[in-house]
């Protein structure tokens, strides 16, 4: 049952000019329409393309499916280069990186609105910081098979719903053993902070970064809910209705802060609303629980209608050392965190141990390298040496259950290798960027840059085959039709859009 799981992976890249600056051009027609293209669209920046791959059936197809999007944008792409890393590039100033555009739509402008009220909120510099994410899902058939074994006799759609938020619960417990493991961004570049006082240390002229860093995307310079904790919002992951009720409460809980904005102001949106969410995705988590919307609908409404589909983990960091920035022991070691986190008791979070997660993870996103680090478990300080290898333990179970499954020891092979990084820090990917950094007498920038042109040589060097390259070129060309098509069918303002949107 566990092999007919289905994995997705979504993975953004900065276009950068190959002098290193964030490039200024458009999404390229070429490429479709970044509002209707179902696997090649933009995040926050029209600079910033996001490769979507399809629900696949194993870790192979979802790489082989991600290595072809990468390979179908490149040869689209002139004098640029896809930025290998998740921080970002050299970064003049914030007005420089241009917000993504998706055409005259009322559902195109939402989303340029909403991410011009990201840029107004956090600045525009931290929505620029890459990352990859990893769907996954179980099959029908093995949701019917586990909950005959557990003996539970609720609708099966609560019951996978509640299983899931149980599933999110562990990974959010256990969570910090991603950023020890795949954090890959122990340094940046100056430009990233515009001038702005730090507590990093300086590692040379052009970069700063942190001696036993892991993953700073995911520290106090990453992303934070910091403005939503202080207006005392945070996501409830008791149960699913819990959590649509705590993401609701904020998207219509108005922010002084950001009323000071202004909504419209001279005939222009600024932002969506001034309320402490402007609409569901901007609470950012590690771990999402996911149901695809129809149209317009809401993602809380989705969610409440239909239950989870899926988990969408969102705290792996782009791997420079892989041209797709991420790899298969990567994944294979997710997929066993998954399993192990589904399979574990899961109680519900306790506001102390709420504090405790977010701790942690920020421990161990700025020092988790560090000699003796200790996190906090149950109120008591524990070793991270100690629980990682506990945890590790304990999931050897799981990897073989997934390695008979896919009748491989890949898994085994996957979940040993997070154990020797355990054993010996200096093997995890932070630290061997910071190594090779050392080696080469270079600062984060040209790092960032020697692993971008390999990346570029290594992509422009491969050819698709005629059936993928159709596949890419359809579903560019009739995203374009799609787009004008919504565009044509708008008969209500922008102004009365927002308002039904937000009624549902």
């Amino acid at each position: 049952m566990l092999s007919q799981s289905k994995i997705g992976l979504e993975k953004e890249s900065l276009r950068a000019a190959e002098t290193g600056g964030i490039s200024q051009m458009p999404h390229p027609r070429s490429l479709g329409s970044a509002l209707t293209n179902p696997y090649i669209t933009t995040d926050f920046s029209e600079a910033m393309t996001e490769m979507i791959t399809p629900p696949c059936n194993s870790v192979e197809q979802a790489l082989e499916f991600l290595n072809d999007l990468q390979v179908f944008v490149y040869s689209h792409l002139r004098e640029e280069i896809l930025w290998a890393t998740s921080m970002p590039c050299v970064v003049e100033s914030g007005d420089s990186i241009p917000i993504a555009q998706y055409g005259k739509s009322n559902a195109g402008l939402m989303k340029t609105v909403y991410r011009r009220g990201l840029g107004y909120r956090y600045g525009r510099t931290m929505q620029v910081i890459a990352g990859v994410h990893f769907n996954y899902s179980f099959s029908d058939d093995f949701w019917a098979l586990y909950q005959a074994v557990e003996n539970d006799r609720q609708p099966s759609r609560q019951f996978i719903s509640q299983s899931y938020m149980g599933l999110i619960r562990n990974m959010l417990r256990y969570g910090w053993l991603i950023p020890y493991l795949f954090g890959a961004s122990p340094a940046v570049c100056k430009s990233f902070l515009h001038g702005k006082p730090t507590m990093l240390s300086t590692f040379n002229e052009n970069t700063v970064y942190e001696p036993y860093a892991t993953s700073l995307r995911m520290g106090d310079i990453g992303y934070t809910n910091n403005k939503e904790s202080m207006a005392g919002i945070k996501a409830n992951y008791d149960s699913l209705d819990a959590y649509i009720q705590s993401l609701r409460c904020a998207i219509e809980t108005p922010f002084d802060e950001y009323e000071k904005i202004g909504v419209k102001v001279d005939g222009e949106y600024r932002q969506l609303n001034s309320n402490i969410l402007q609409i569901e995705n901007e609470y950012y988590s590690t771990v999402r629980p996911k149901q695809a919307p129809d149209d317009n609908e809401k993602p809380t409404n989705a969610l409440e209608q239909r239950g989870i589909d899926y988990v969408e983990i969102r705290s792996i960091d782009v791997n420079a050392f892989d041209p797709l920035g991420i790899n298969e022991e990567q994944l294979r070691f997710l997929e066993i965190f998954v399993v192990f986190c589904l399979l574990q008791e899961s109680p519900v979070l306790s506001a102390d141990e709420v504090n405790e997660i977010d701790m942690n993870l920020v421990q161990v996103a700025h020092m988790g390298r560090e000699p003796g680090i200790r996190l906090s478990r149950d109120d008591h300080s524990v070793a991270l040496k100690l629980w990682a290898g506990e945890l590790l333990g304990a999931m050897q179970g799981t990897a073989q259950l997934l390695d008979q499954a896919h009748a491989s020891s890949a898994y085994s092979k996957s979940l040993a290798s997070q154990i020797e990084c355990v054993l010996d820090p200096d093997r995890t990917t932070s630290a061997r960027m910071l190594a090779e950094m050392r080696e080469h007498h270079e600062g984060f920038f040209h790092f960032a840059r020697r692993m971008s042109m390999q990346h570029y040589r290594h992509f422009n060097s491969m050819q698709l085959s005629s059936e993928r390259e159709n596949q890419f070129r359809r579903a560019a060309e009739e995203s374009i039709a799609l787009q004008q098509q919504i565009e044509a069918n708008d008969v209500i303002d922008f102004d009365e859009y927002l308002r039904r949107y937000f009624a549902q």
